[in-house]
């Protein structure tokens, strides 16, 4: 993998190349697909479909994604997106991913947004767990302004 400049930031749903949140992603996209060293739990949440990765790695799946390099003006940018610091939102932290279309890939630590495990109520899940968000779940998902996102 050639060096970074910034932060590397794993996004595994809406802040994704090409689904609804993309543009708030300033990042640069490293190539490849990676996924999660270990399992997480992934799951489509409430009315608004959200993608919530929880923190309590070593259940679920090996969560799939996009890994980006990015500033700190441009990581500071989606943790105000994703509410860090607020009651109801995610935590950023390190964790190892590794490229999945590459087996000579060695793993690499990156950030990435999880949602504390207290958070989640079971008749809160729409769709889960799951490995991969994909176009079909993007479809679903409705931003916290109540528009809904395709």
């Amino acid at each position: 993998m050639a060096s970074t400049t910034g932060n590397l930031v794993f996004v595994f749903g809406t802040l994704k190349e090409g689904f609804p949140n993309f543009s708030r992603n300033s990042g640069v996209r490293v190539p490849g697909t990676y996924a999660t060293a270990l399992a997480f739990p992934f799951h489509l949440v409430g009315e608004r479909f959200s993608p919530w990765m929880m923190d309590s790695p070593g259940l679920g799946h090996h969560v799939r994604g996009q890994l980006f390099d990015i500033d700190a003006a441009g990581l500071r940018e989606m943790d105000l997106l994703e509410r860090v610091g607020e009651p109801d939102g995610y935590v950023r932290r390190r964790i190892s991913i590794q490229r999945v279309d590459d087996l000579a890939a060695c793993e690499v630590e990156a950030f990435v947004y999880l949602k504390p495990p207290q958070l989640l109520k079971p008749s809160e899940v729409r769709l889960g767990p799951l490995q991969e968000y994909t176009e079909a779940h993007s479809t679903l998902y409705r931003s916290r302004s109540g528009a809904q996102k395709s």
